[in-house]
Order: structure tokens, then sequence, then C-alpha cells
């Protein structure tokens, strides 16, 4: 089973609710006529986003692979009080929506309203808090069985933010906000597949993100002029760096038709074969903390 996450603002909204499985090689392709377009507009936004899978993913894997839910891992939800910049609010925006999802799967509703409040504080900060109902929002939260009208209703947030913030000139924030909430779930996942060892499936999942972070280094590299995102960029250089032992490879095979529920759906048969050894590994985690670590601090 592929597993690929963002959870940019996972619970809070979605990046996408499509079953699209970005192919590497198609995107490496694309990147020379891209690099050819001077200005990066909502369009070329919305085509990178609709590459990445559905948010949540690594949360539920996580909790089916048997492990425990571990708050210490988690950016403290009073910590929003630290964030006063513009960067700062929409990168940390996008850490509180995946420390909610994370926490929504584990069924944490206590820590999950904690970081609902967090989120708003953080929303209005940004002038785009108007385009959140909390209330359902929070009642959605505290059951997991509502998951997919949650996951609906955040997926709808999501669009009339991006929407929103390209009128106004600040489509960067979507990317912001992106890049956080993916950080954020690297650092989760990391650390959790550190403390399970003999769970091969965890580890695998962190060396599918390479692709992912292509990508988002590539929606980076349009803003060279902002000096907060010129850093982040450089950053993130780094953790390409550890993921240069990283390779991946795909075998198609046709999508079938299965019936679940009364409700045809389509399967997608291909699988990904990711090549990662405990040293890339190590180097990963390691980055990808001392990224983390500036984002929250």
């Amino acid at each position: 089973m592929r597993v690929v996450f963002v959870l940019a603002a996972a619970a809070v909204w979605a990046a996408c609710g499509s079953e699209k499985k970005p192919d590497d090689r198609a995107f490496e392709a694309s990147l020379d006529s891209i690099h050819q377009t001077t200005t990066l507009n909502q369009e070329m936004i919305d085509g990178i986003l609709q590459q990445i899978p559905s948010p949540l993913e690594i949360s539920v894997l996580l909790k089916e692979s048997g492990t425990k839910f571990d708050g210490s891992l988690l950016n403290p939800a009073s910590n929003f009080e630290k964030y006063n910049s513009r960067y700062k609010m929409a990168l940390n925006l996008g850490v509180y929506g995946t420390d909610l999802g994370y926490t929504n799967i584990y069924e944490q509703s206590r820590a999950g309203l904690d970081y609902l409040s967090s989120i708003r504080t953080l929303a209005d900060g940004l002038s785009i808090g108007q385009f959140f109902d909390m209330q359902t929002i929070a009642r959605l939260a505290g059951n997991s069985k509502n998951l997919d009208s949650l996951l609906l209703l955040t997926t709808k947030n999501f669009n009339e933010i991006n929407a929103y913030l390209e009128k106004q000139g600040r489509s960067y924030q979507s990317v912001l906000l992106l890049a956080g909430g993916w950080v954020e779930a690297m650092h989760i996942t990391c650390q959790t597949a550190a403390k399970n060892p003999a769970n091969p499936q965890l580890m695998q999942t962190v060396g599918e993100q390479k692709i992912i972070l292509e990508q988002i280094a590539l929606l980076l590299s349009f803003y060279p002029d902002d000096p907060d995102i010129k850093a982040l960029a450089a950053d993130l250089e780094t953790l390409k760096q550890a993921y240069a032992g990283v390779s991946i490879s795909h075998t198609y095979q046709e999508s079938s038709v299965e019936v679940v529920n009364g409700v045809a759906m389509i399967k997608d048969n291909s699988t990904t074969h990711v090549k990662i050894t405990p040293q890339d590994f190590e180097k990963i985690k390691s980055a990808t903390l001392s990224i983390r670590s500036k984002i929250i601090g």
C-alpha cells in the first residue's frame, strides 16, 4: 500500500480530497517547462496541490499500525502566543492543522478543542477566520465517525481560503500552510518510526515523502525575494540532500473496481517500491527535526 501524505491543516481544511497519486516521472518532466514561467498563479498552485493525496492518511496509518497516541510529539497549542508575524502564523496554522488531525484520529477530543482554539486565533490573525464555522468543526472533530463530513467541510474551507488569498495577492500563504503541515507530519512519522523499528511500513512512508518534498520545494522557489521563504527553502534543501540516497520506483497495474458497502470504488493496484537505508532514515529524521524546531520556535 502506498501512502504519501500531506496533513497541511488536516482537520481544518483538506488540500485535496481526491485519490490522485503523484507520478514523479511526469512531475520531473514538467519542471523545466514550469520554471520558464516567471510568476506563480493560482492555476499552477492548484495543479501542484492536486498531485498531493488527501490528508489524514498518515494518522490513520499510525493508528492502524498499533502505535499509541503521543501528545509529546505535537506543537503545544499554547505556543500560538509566540507567533506574531504572518509568516509564522501561516506556517504554524498548517502545523496545528496536522496536530488537530492527529488528535482527532486518536479520539483525543479535549486536546483537539485546544488546537481548534489556537487555530481560530491564528486564522483571525491572518484575516481568514471568517472561513471557519468553528462550532460545526468542533462538533465533527469530537467524534472520529464524522471524519468524512469533516473532510468535506474543510475541503470547502480550503478552496475558499485559497481563492481569497490569491485575490489578495497572498498565495504564498497557502504554500506556507501546506509546508508547515507537511513538516509536522514528517516529524510525527519520523519520531514514531524511530520508536517502532519493527514496523517497516513507517520507514517506507518516510521514504515516499521524497516526491512531496520536491513539489513543496518547487512552490517555494517561486518566491525568491521573500527572505523568510528563502530561508525555509534553504532548510528544505538540506532535507533534499538527506533524501539523496532514497530511490523510488513504480510498478503499474491496471486499476480495478470493487464494491464496498454497496458503493463502487476504483482500486489503485499499482505499487511503489522505496529503497531507504537506516542511515538515510537517520539523516532525514535529523534534518526534519531541525527544520521543525525553527518553524515552531
